[in-house]
């Protein structure tokens, strides 16, 4: 294993290139040969995640509905028919596609908030994301969230894996109403996903800022590696939607991070082993006496 001092060693001396880029899938180190998992990558390749099939599901028959005329139309003219089976079987992409808009805009408002600097202004004024930044506003007064740090990249060398943490932040009142003391510090994390009276927080979030919780190393803006501060083993996940926001408390202890590992195991499986699992198909062997025949 490469130990933190052995990854650090022969890495740019100073300044935001030393901090690792995501690529394909991994954390490059800069300065070295090393590439951690992203912690991303190894949820989606490791974690079931059955819901999605049936958002996925019932997004297209919401669109086949609301389209009817339309897909009738294409149905009649073979010249439009492939264009539109492939608009239809596409919308659960489209609906991820606007959700990282809106994600992003919100990353940036809370980075805002962060550095001290002002919220842009096009988010403001844009009528989809000025709800989600107002309600965000609300959620930092009314919990008097004292953010550490956002966007801010951690990896563990020992288990290979690297990520980009959403905040950290203090609130006396989330520390009081979980009986910690009051300049504990959270991982935090937002979803935008779902409806506020629903579910669109799931179990997989608190597997994802376990990992970010068991970080050897964090790197600062200017580049420059720490090792990672100890944060409280209760996550919380923000629940940010234009009709409201809810904080949502999400186990993130070592005993789910123990499950975090055995999903890198099967991410893993999935990445190498698999492609060599399944051999070729067998074929009976030629009988001697037909060879001799």
């Amino acid at each position: 294993m490469t130990t933190t001092a052995q990854a650090g060693a022969s890495a740019p001396a100073a300044g935001p290139d030393r901090i690792p880029k995501p690529s394909q899938g991994w954390y490059r180190v800069p300065g070295t040969d090393i590439k951690l998992r992203r912690v991303t990558t190894i949820l989606s390749q490791g974690f079931p995640k059955p819901q999605l099939v049936f958002w996925a599901a019932n997004l297209t028959a919401a669109d086949a509905f609301a389209n009817l005329p339309r897909l009738v139309a294409a149905s009649l003219r073979p010249a439009d028919k492939e264009e539109t089976y492939d608009w239809l079987r596409k919308g659960h992409i489209r609906k991820k596609d606007e959700r990282g808009e809106i994600g992003g805009a919100v990353h940036d408002v809370i980075e805002a908030k962060v550095l001290g600097t002002p919220i842009p202004e096009s988010f403001l004024s844009d009528e989809e994301i000025a709800p989600f930044v107002d309600n965000f506003l609300r959620f930092v007064a009314d919990w008097e969230i004292e953010f550490e740090a956002s966007e801010m990249v951690v990896g563990n060398f020992t288990d290979g894996w690297a990520g980009k943490l959403d905040y950290l932040f203090r609130s006396r009142l989330i520390a009081e109403l979980l009986d910690v003391p009051p300049q504990t510090l959270f991982i935090g994390d937002t979803k935008t996903g779902g409806e506020l009276d629903e579910k669109g927080v799931y179990p997989e979030a608190g597997a994802q800022m376990s990992a970010y919780r068991r970080a050897e190393v964090c790197w600062l803006r200017d580049g420059t590696q720490l090792p990672m501060p100890k944060v409280h083993d209760v996550g919380i996940v923000l629940h940010l939607r234009p009709e409201g926001y809810r904080p949502m408390p999400l186990k993130c202890g070592d005993d789910v991070y123990g499950v975090f590992r055995h999903v890198q195991a099967v991410a893993e499986f999935q990445r190498v082993l698999s492609k060599s699992v399944v051999g070729e198909a067998l074929t009976l062997p030629t009988r001697i006496e037909e060879r001799a025949a």
